[in-house]
């Protein structure tokens, strides 16, 4: 079988790279898979990415960069993206993934006039999110991490709002029937999201957010968590879809 590909877009913060884990090691902890079935590619440090059709499915992981920067590896990484949801390849794209997503597909991404969102928060499902095959899993209501200053401002034409709360419109959207883009952290532990706002503790002082009372309101997110499994669940299903209509492939 072909390996999943994890796009990594950038690291985490410099405390949690200090124990040797950064986002692909929550992604694939957070599926349950082994390891060795992942292929893990650094755009933003120029490796290169591999032929589509030699993967079974793409993680696009956070970053602490910009979309809005248009930087040279994440314009080829989005014309990938863009070019994997014509082929119906399974992608899911996680925060800074899930802009990249919405921008290479013509919606718009900008910084969110409210400002920053940080810590656990609650999301609610829309009637489409209810009905979706990935996030339908899920409580009509449930608790994410979230850690971001941009958003998708617009969404492309054809997608579908699936979640969203009083902050921010656009926390999951699917293109197609099989493209997903969370601005929360299905990865992130309470752990990592306390750590986040600690790191970010003097920036959120100057914009008036009290990081005492983030960190009061953190706590363990295991229904956005499920999310991870769900989607290796799909991958596999669809191979196995693919096989059933094309033996050939087995």
């Amino acid at each position: 079988m072909n390996k999943i590909l994890i796009i990594k877009t950038g690291h985490t913060v410099q405390p949690l790279l200090e124990r040797s884990v950064d986002f692909e090691d929550w992604i694939i902890e957070g599926t349950g898979l082994d390891s060795g079935q992942f292929l893990v590619i650094s755009v933003f440090q120029g490796e290169q990415l591999p032929p589509l059709e030699s993967v079974s499915g793409i993680i696009v992981t956070g970053s602490p960069e910009y979309v809005t920067d248009r930087a040279n590896w994440s314009e080829i990484t989005g014309n990938y993206l863009k070019r994997g949801v014509e082929a119906e390849l399974p992608i899911l794209a996680i925060c800074y993934g899930h802009q990249l997503l919405a921008h290479c597909l013509g919606g718009q991404v900008g910084f969110h006039l409210g400002g920053r969102e940080i810590g656990t928060v609650a999301i609610d499902l829309s009637a489409e999110g209810k009905k979706d095959t990935l996030l339908g899993q899920l409580p009509d209501a449930f608790l994410a991490q979230v850690s971001h200053q941009q958003s998708v401002i617009a969404l492309p034409a054809d997608a579908v709002n699936l979640a969203a709360n009083s902050f921010e419109p656009h926390h999951a959207f699917r293109i197609g029937e099989c493209a997903w883009g969370l601005q929360f952290h299905p990865e992130f532990s309470a752990e990592t999201i306390r750590t986040y706002i600690q790191v970010r503790q003097q920036a959120l002082e100057k914009e008036g957010i009290e990081p005492e009372q983030l960190l009061k309101q953190v706590s363990a997110t295991p229904e956005s968590a499920s999310v991870l499994r769900g989607f290796a669940e799909f991958v596999f299903s669809n191979i196995s879809g693919q096989q059933e209509l094309h033996p050939e492939m087995s």
